[in-house]
């Protein structure tokens, strides 16, 4: 078979583009990272090949040891990244090199800032680290070749990074991908054996695969060759190893220093920033396994995303099997990076294999417990520290209550909540400092739901607690109304909504509250009569409220029923209601309330009646179901007062 030789000149995808302008410029602050973004690729290609020759051991054809190699020609002015791993066929090519494939790509595009420094951080994230090469080079050639394909379908890529590349067939025997970088003329520093060394041993060392490199001439060579000496039979090699070539992992953590630490997270997690925490552990007995585990300094920009591709990586004897966003750790600590490698699973071990399998139910509750006791640890030991956790994961391992019963617990005293005690706009209260400032006669843990952190700091609701003290958290996240749907109690503490139920304050009420609330039930039974049958297809009841102050009136929902909030987001997503309707509670107090109690209604009660129900729903952060119909009703109600006026 002929090669084919039709070339191809293909336009990059846009984001490409402008990925590539950032490069060309220069956004890394470290410009040798491009050599260990090539390095971390090609580990990964070797990886992919080492798993998949587990079904098809003729895929590693007759190349079985994989390893990188990094050559340099000074005449070229090159470098070359090379790998016999899993290679690429054109589609692979195009669809690798000239488009950003990730679900996240247009997140990332949407996230530059122009900032060079914050934009580099953000290019990590999204697999696309092969563009650094651009960094140092006018020109990128690749060669590649998958495993199992036919020698004439070979690969050549090139581009100079100028918004196209072309793509064509050669031949090419070598299995595996070798990126050659046509190097810039201020780039010439790295045309240097030591140089390059320098930075694989510093940034690479952890590589599980060795990295080889053309051997440096002894001494005795050098000398000989000044000397003009014959040249004799060499018992030099042509090649060593730069790294260690040995699973960081499985070394003693005594043995490991901080900065490896680091350098082996922004290879496992793609990731440029330094991580915010780590553990790294191991588990002896029946079925050993070793895990080493990172928080990172910087919220993965797929987070949120359906379907997630990066989480923990599951090795089996140092063989990486794949990458796991779902068996090995639970959603709510999805953020986690890192690796798992146990001795005692199949290395041909599938994803049902795992849905099943007590070893990794093992290796999923100590993981778990091990990255709960390090937030502990944080959250006690280091507050600032895990304060920032929080900001960037805390509404996410709110989850956490819903989905992990088993931790409940532990988790709800991670959280940490806006509160009426705190003005700020920080959420650094927890359940612990709240129950410790409870006051004596208090039985509950007071919280309100809102859309909104300032809805919630002006929810009618909390008129009463303010005027009395009592402090009450303040849930505004939309997950919150499922955490409280969950966490029913902390320590032994109630957790109780100020807008569900009638209001029971126990001994925190005086007697003389008590009176007067008993005496406004009387007064006021008439108009709670006629506001009850006005309002009859819209309200469960209506009561005389104690929980007020300042608004003439508010919705409460039942103690058990959904909290408006949760009716929000079942309506929006087309799901049945429940049946049940609230109750509406009026303020004595209010001016409105005691003009329609005296009859003060200009003959128009039913408007009033309607408008107070409509207040209390906008106040809830609610939409009312005919807007235009409050409008009129609201500027007939004023022009009717200023006409009396």
């Amino acid at each position: 078979m002929t090669v084919q030789a039709e070339k191809e000149t293909l336009e990059f995808q846009a984001e490409v583009q402008q990925l590539l302008k950032l490069m060309i410029q220069s956004v890394y602050s470290n410009r040798e990272a491009f050599l260990r973004e090539l390095i971390s690729n090609a580990s990964d290609a070797t990886d992919r090949l080492r798993f998949d020759a587990l079904r098809d051991e003729s895929l590693l054809e007759d190349d079985p040891e994989l390893k990188i190699r990094v050559d340099f020609d000074l005449t070229e002015r090159t470098i070359t990244v090379s790998d016999n791993g899993i290679g690429m066929s054109r589609d692979d090519v195009v669809n690798n090199l000239g488009t950003i494939a990730r679900s996240g790509t247009r997140a990332f595009i949407d996230s530059l800032t122009g900032d060079q420094a914050q934009d580099a951080r953000l290019i990590g994230q999204f697999g696309v680290g092969f563009y650094s090469a651009f960094i140092v080079a006018d020109r990128v050639t690749v060669h590649t070749r998958k495993a199992g394909e036919d020698p004439d379908y070979g690969v050549r890529w090139e581009s100079a990074g100028e918004g196209a590349y072309s793509v064509e067939y050669e031949h090419r025997t070598q299995r595996g991908t070798a990126v050659v970088l046509h190097l810039r003329m201020d780039a010439e520093e790295y045309l240097d054996g030591k140089r390059l060394r320098e930075i694989i041993r510093r940034y690479s060392d952890h590589i599980s695969l060795p990295i080889v490199m053309p051997a440096l001439p002894t001494d005795k060579a050098k000398d000989e060759t000044k000397e003009g000496a014959a040249a004799e039979p060499s018992e030099q090699p042509t090649e060593e190893t730069v790294n260690r070539a040995s699973a960081l992992w499985m070394r003693p953590k005594i043995e490991i220093s901080d900065p490896e630490y680091i350098e082996f997270y922004k290879h496992v997690a793609h990731d440029y920033e330094e991580p915010q925490n780590w553990v790294h552990y191991k588990v002896e007995g029946t079925h050993p396994y070793t895990a080493l585990l990172y928080i990172p300094s910087l919220r993965p920009l797929d987070l949120y995303a359906r379907e997630q591709t990066r989480g923990v990586k599951l090795y089996v004897r140092r063989v990486f099997v794949m990458e796991d966003t779902k068996h090995l750790m639970p959603r709510y600590l999805r953020f986690v990076r890192g690796i798992v490698d146990t001795d005692d699973l199949p290395l041909n071990v599938s994803r049902e294999l795992l849905q099943h399998n007590r070893l990794i139910d093992t290796i999923r509750a100590g993981s778990i417990r091990r990255i709960l006791e390090l937030l502990e640890k944080m959250a006690k030991k280091e507050p600032k520290n895990y304060q920032e956790f929080w900001t960037r994961f805390g509404t996410v391992l709110k989850e956490g209550v819903v989905e992990d019963t088993s931790n409940r617990e532990r988790i709800a005293g991670l959280l940490r909540f806006c509160s009426t005690h705190d003005t700020s706009d920080q959420a650094n209260v927890s359940l612990e400092d709240y129950i410790k400032r409870m006051k004596p006669e208090q039985k509950a843990i007071y919280y309100v739901t809102a859309e909104t952190l300032g809805g919630a700091r002006r929810s009618p609701h909390l008129e009463v607690f303010n005027k009395k003290g009592l402090e009450v958290l303040l849930l505004h996240e939309p997950v919150d109304e499922w955490l409280a749907a969950y966490l029913l109690e902390h320590d032994g503490k109630p957790l109780h909504s100020v807008a569900k139920g009638e209001l029971d304050l126990g001994g925190l009420e005086d007697a003389e509250s008590k009176a007067a609330l008993q005496q406004a039930q009387e007064e006021y039974k008439k108009l709670v009569g006629r506001l009850q049958e006005t309002l009859d297809e819209r309200v469960s009841d209506v009561r005389v409220s104690h929980r007020l102050t300042d608004s003439p009136a508010c919705l409460v929902v039942g103690e058990h029923e959904l909290g408006a909030g949760v009716m929000r987001m079942l309506r929006s997503a087309g799901q049945p209601l429940p049946a049940g309707k609230p109750a509406l509670e009026i303020n004595p107090e209010h001016e409105i309330v005691r003009r329609l109690k005296e009859g003060q209604d200009d003959g128009r009660f039913e408007d009033w009646a309607q408008l107070l129900f409509e207040q209390a729903v906008l106040n809830e952060g609610g939409q009312l179901e005919d807007p235009a119909a409050f409008v009129q009703r609201l500027n007939g109600l004023l022009s009717t007062r200023y006409a009396c006026d």
